[in-house]
């Protein structure tokens, strides 16, 4: 069946010492971070890295936003300088979590990387100088708070939290023989990863771009991918201004892509375009040769009331509803919360449940006392006990 990559959108942490995401590809960097726990205790080790680079930290990934560049009217790439321990080799397509202090609150979302990575003996002086920044590009969306803030509110210079590249939509080196890319929107940005790494690695050989936007001005890179299509022979983009044009009807494919059916495809865009595309490799008999990303998952209808969530190592207590997760009601209570993503992925905000219950904010599933649960993506269904 199709490959169906969710961005949110259990190896066990310790809940005083957070697992620091990427920790286990760079044993070294982290070695480095205990090092630093154990020589500065009992202060926190953030307390004198920061003094010496804002970038290092001993408990999380930090960046530094050094350029903003207007791609359209309503989106805008960030090119950042990540810190201490940030590995460049992760894959094209891939997307990372990125946390933003706005009003006095960490406000995280996960973005594709649209910079291409850089990694291994391949890397020349100029490549290396260009790896030490990564780029994400954001569209401005009307009930995006942070990503709103994000375009047209946020200054070169400032300091972010990042979370360790993730996902499997990516691209395979080598690339396959023929390719086709099925964008909409935003969802052309981890394809443009995709399509900076072919380059790099000279693997233009066979692609097909059909992307749709509701008009010309509208297109992410329209500048780079127009220079594209004049440098490679085998890279042959149709761009479809669906505000005139109207939206690409995919049972007609075979008019657009005679061959689609022996390409691999790649396909990001907004939810009734991927499942569509779903249904029609499927019935193709080639949902193997279908890759998708979506990028976003609903979380499950609230219920209950919520209760008081006691925090037992720390002996204070918060009251919240059913929508609030355990680790914003800690930081409210003023308790220092293990955390990394803060999106349900890299694990590093689990903890004990000592008492009661409590319920997952994605799947609504209901864990009882005893078992370990994410703190950044669970409520509390009742009164409950943490072991914090």
């Amino acid at each position: 069946m199709a490959k169906n990559h969710v961005k949110v959108s259990a190896n066990v942490a310790d809940t005083m010492r957070p697992k620091v995401a990427g920790a286990d590809k760079h044993p070294g960097w982290h070695a480095l971070r205990r090092l630093a726990e154990r020589v500065t205790t009992p202060l926190l080790p953030d307390d004198y890295l920061k003094l010496a680079n804002p970038l290092w930290s001993a408990r999380e990934l930090r960046g530094r936003v050094v350029e903003v560049r207007q791609e359209t009217v309503d989106s805008a790439t960030l090119v950042i300088k990540p810190g201490w321990g940030f590995t460049f080799d992760y894959d094209p397509g891939q997307y990372i979590g990125i946390g933003l202090l706005v009003d006095g609150r960490w406000r995280w979302r996960s973005y594709s990387l649209t910079s291409s990575p850089v990694a291994g003996a391949t890397r020349t002086a100029t490549s290396r100088r260009a790896s030490r920044t990564i780029t994400i590009t954001v569209k401005a969306m009307p009930e995006g708070f942070l990503s709103t803030h994000l375009v047209g509110g946020v200054a070169p210079g400032t300091i972010v939290r990042l979370a360790a590249p993730q996902g499997n939509f990516v691209m395979p080196d080598p690339a396959p023989a023929s390719v086709l890319f099925l964008t909409g929107g935003s969802g052309i940005t981890p394809v443009m990863s995709m399509l900076r790494t072919l380059v790099r690695r000279d693997q233009i050989t066979d692609v097909v771009h059909l992307h749709s936007a509701p008009t010309e001005s509208d297109v992410m890179f329209a500048d780079e991918l127009t220079a594209l299509g004049h440098s490679h022979d085998g890279y042959r983009l149709r761009v479809r201004a669906t505000k005139t044009e109207g939206r690409l009807d995919l049972s007609r494919l075979d008019e657009e892509v005679p061959d689609w059916r022996s390409r691999q495809t790649w396909a990001c865009g907004p939810e009734g375009m991927l499942d569509t595309a779903q249904k029609v490799w499927t019935d193709a008999g080639i949902a193997d040769r279908l890759h998708l990303e979506r990028f976003a998952v609903s979380k499950a209808a609230a219920h209950g009331q919520g209760g008081t969530v006691e925090f037992a190592r720390s002996g204070k207590s918060k009251s919240v509803d059913a929508a609030t997760s355990l680790m914003d009601a800690g930081e409210e209570a003023g308790i220092r919360m293990p955390f990394g993503c803060r999106m349900g992925i890299c694990q590093s905000c689990v903890v004990g449940l000592l008492d009661g219950h409590v319920r997952d904010l994605r799947t609504g599933v209901e864990h009882e006392a005893g078992s370990r649960i994410q703190t950044c993506i669970s409520a509390a269904s009742g009164d409950c006990v943490l072991d914090v």
